[in-house]
């Protein structure tokens, strides 16, 4: 059996400051994928990942008419203590919106809003 999920895409209205977001809050880089087609409006940037270890990678993405924000679907995103990555959410333009909380035997939980609107979790065991 496969896990449900293989892909995620964050869809933002300004790539630039969403990477910005995203690298300063994780400490990561995201590399830059190539459109699928020539003549495409479409940015992506990439997660880093690792095919060989369990969990999905995904991309921000700038689409011509597709906006940024209010959707219905919410990434989280593992994290070692996801109170470390909450405590860089303000400075890199984002805000908490449920600060670190225990959900039992699950680990805690942070819910926060990028600098597109789109809101995203953390989670970690600790």
């Amino acid at each position: 059996m496969k896990n449900p999920v293989g892909w995620f895409e964050i869809y933002v209205n300004d790539i630039t400051r969403a990477k910005q977001f995203y690298e300063a809050v994780f400490n990561i880089q995201l590399s830059e994928l190539t459109p699928p087609s020539e003549g495409n409006s479409l940015q992506m940037w990439a997660f880093p990942s690792d095919m060989q270890v369990y969990g999905a990678s995904g991309a921000l993405v700038q689409m011509t008419g597709v906006a940024a924000g209010g959707n219905s679907t919410l990434i989280y995103f593992s994290c070692e203590d996801c109170a470390d990555e909450a405590a860089r959410i303000g400075e890199a333009g984002g805000n908490i919106h449920e600060s670190k909380t225990s959900i039992g035997e699950y680990g805690f939980i942070v819910l926060a809003f990028d600098t597109e609107g789109n809101m995203i979790g953390l989670h970690s065991m600790k």
